[in-house]
């Protein structure tokens, strides 16, 4: 099986982008600068149409070793090849890799056109994101679940 694996913040700093509105009405979109993150690790199967995926406070090492223990009791039985870009908690000395079932591979430096996982966090910031202020860090994640 192969997957994809990747990780994004989200957070109530708000991101003004483009919006259609009719003639002569101009939008108006309020912006927050609060900056209050949760981090979104996901591993995505295009080829299966799977995605693993868990919400945290922080991107660190044992927060990837996590993300890959999730992965690795989802799909128990079979063989996981999963490819991850080179940010520092995916190469580690400190991360565990779950050995029953998981093999990593790295892609090559500033390529994340390769990573299909990088298309999820677009849509995600373009559909549910975009000109929207959250009052609170917990309505960012629930609109993102």
């Amino acid at each position: 099986m192969l997957l994809f694996q990747d990780e994004a913040r989200f957070g109530r700093m708000s991101d003004p982008s483009r919006c259609w509105a009719p003639r002569p009405f101009r939008p108006t979109v309020l912006k927050a600068l609060v900056r209050d993150f949760r981090y979104v690790c996901a591993a995505l199967g295009p080829q299966e149409g799977t995605l693993d995926w868990m919400v945290a406070d922080a991107m660190n090492t044992d927060l990837m070793g996590t993300c890959l223990g999730q992965v690795g009791e989802s799909h128990p039985n079979r063989e996981v090849v999963m490819v991850l870009d080179g940010a520092s908690p995916h190469r580690a000395k400190g991360l565990v890799v779950p050995d029953n079932n998981i093999q990593l591979v790295c892609l090559p430096p500033y390529s994340p056109e390769l990573n299909p996982t990088e298309i999820l966090w677009h849509e995600l910031r373009e559909k549910f994101c975009a000109n929207r202020v959250f009052g609170t860090l917990d309505a960012v994640v629930d609109k993102e679940s």
